[in-house]
């Protein structure tokens, strides 16, 4: 049997995930006290009809979540195999989410004092060193329901023998950064398609735009240089046992340089062995921006 033990932000879609990974066949617990998490995995493991996959959710509602989900992993890794998925979610895009469905944060339940504000923070705050210790991240900010689900897949299927799933986020600087990038590398250096009139509204997903991108002496030496810093690191981070490494490429828009990257990376490294996903966080945001601005 494996455990995957779900936690994360209040909002980030943990209610959702848990739905999709029982439609995956996992056997879903949703809100077990974290102190009984080791007990309740040895009473399934006498069983003799033992589910495969389980999947449990831990939350911010426990002020000790941080030791005691730890304690009780520590517990449980002598017996099986467990991974941790961390929700995340911007700020902004929380706030949001609660003010739509106008329900409470879960630490607002307990103390009236705290505002909307302040118990994101205090949430944020109590799960940090959870977040650090996570085998996967995934910011639901801007995720579509199917994008979310192509993300999940891709974690429950990862590599048998343990090799790193690689994520490839394309992004644009104006946007801000991806809250759950290991890695950063900024092409804003680069010759920027956006000014040649007939690729200013196609993307990286465009063969012509990534003709134009790498036909640049500066962006074969620059991605020469990630490809080669990656082949440096990547057997390093797979030594210290981390599962999925996200590596943000950005450009100002996300639209044609950054995508560009992710796709040649994801390729290159998909060849070489790797499960590797790419991703494009901004493209329609500002292709469509583009084409408003062009109206004008």
């Amino acid at each position: 049997m494996k455990l995957l033990i779900l936690t994360g932000m209040s909002g980030s879609g943990k209610s959702k995930t848990m739905k999709m990974l029982e439609d995956n066949g996992f056997y879903c617990v949703d809100n077990l006290p974290i102190k009984l998490f080791s007990n309740f995995v040895n009473m399934f493991l006498q069983m003799d009809d033992l589910p495969k996959y389980m999947a449990i959710t831990a939350d911010a509602r426990n002020p000790h979540i941080a030791e005691e989900l730890a304690g009780e992993i520590e517990e449980i890794k002598k017996r099986i195999e467990v991974k941790i998925l961390f929700l995340d979610s911007e700020d902004g895009i929380l706030l949001k989410r609660y003010k739509e469905t106008r329900r409470l944060h879960p630490l607002m339940v307990f103390d009236s004092k705290l505002d909307l504000n302040a118990a994101i923070a205090e949430e944020r705050h109590q799960l940090e060193s959870i977040r650090q210790i996570s085998d996967f991240i995934i910011d639901t900010s801007y995720l579509s329901t199917t994008e979310l689900r192509e993300k999940l897949l891709q974690v429950i299927s990862a590599d048998p023998e343990g090799r790193m799933i690689l994520n490839f986020i394309a992004f644009g600087y104006k946007y801000g950064i991806p809250s759950d990038a290991d890695l950063v590398f900024d092409v804003r250096c680069l010759p920027n398609p956006f000014y040649r009139p007939e690729l200013r509204n196609l993307t990286g997903m465009d063969q012509e735009v990534r003709d134009y991108v790498m036909a640049q002496k500066e962006s074969q030496a620059l991605y020469q240089r990630i490809v080669d810093y990656l082949e440096c690191t990547l057997p390093l981070y797979e030594k210290e046992g981390k599962a999925q490494l996200v590596v943000g490429l950005g450009c100002t828009g996300g639209q044609h340089r950054s995508l560009t990257f992710a796709i040649l990376l994801a390729k290159y490294f998909e060849e070489k062995g790797y499960v590797t996903q790419k991703w494009s966080r901004d493209k329609n945001k500002n292709v469509a921006e583009i084409k408003q601005r062009d109206k004008e």
